[in-house]
């Protein structure tokens, strides 16, 4: 049996701080020692070491961020699919633009028609939403809140 000796040596500590002074990553510094990289990051927090300032107009303001955010993307397409208050079932989707798998693009709805395999598979093919996959219609079925879902069950 052999003794494990301490991780954080003092020549440790100071190849740490070399390696970090110079710029290597946790993980390149971690190699270089022979410690997991977040063994180097819970020495370097504890030493008090930093990257130094944060770049605040590196990134958008917050408000920026938030109205870009994908939940909140989709809230405003579904809110312009709903406010004409139809009921989520109130008319079948026709499907005009019927479409194969090799017609399918960005531009055409991608909602799927019949089974795979069967002959008279096919894509909706209806010009979609933008931002969706799908045609407002298709979009209103794929989509439906909580107590849409209910009142159209029952």
């Amino acid at each position: 049996m052999f003794a494990i000796g301490p991780t954080w040596t003092t020549e440790r500590i100071e190849l740490l701080k070399s390696h970090f002074e110079a710029g290597l990553s946790c993980r390149e510094i971690a190699v270089h020692i022979g410690v997991s990289r977040n063994a180097v990051i819970g020495k370097l927090s504890r030493l008090g070491l930093t990257r130094g300032e944060f770049n605040a107009e590196a990134r958008p303001a917050k408000k920026e961020r938030a109205s870009r955010s994908i939940p909140r993307l989709q809230y405003q397409m579904l809110r312009t699919v709903y406010e004409d208050g139809e009921p989520v079932l109130a008319a079948p989707v026709i499907s005009e633009q019927r479409c194969s798998l090799l017609e399918l693009n960005k531009q055409r709805c991608r909602w799927p028609i019949s089974t795979p395999g069967a002959e008279d598979f096919c894509f909706c093919g209806n010009t979609p939403l933008e931002g969706a996959p799908y045609c407002p219609g298709h979009t209103r079925l794929a989509y439906r809140s909580g107590s849409r879902q209910r009142v159209a069950r029952g």
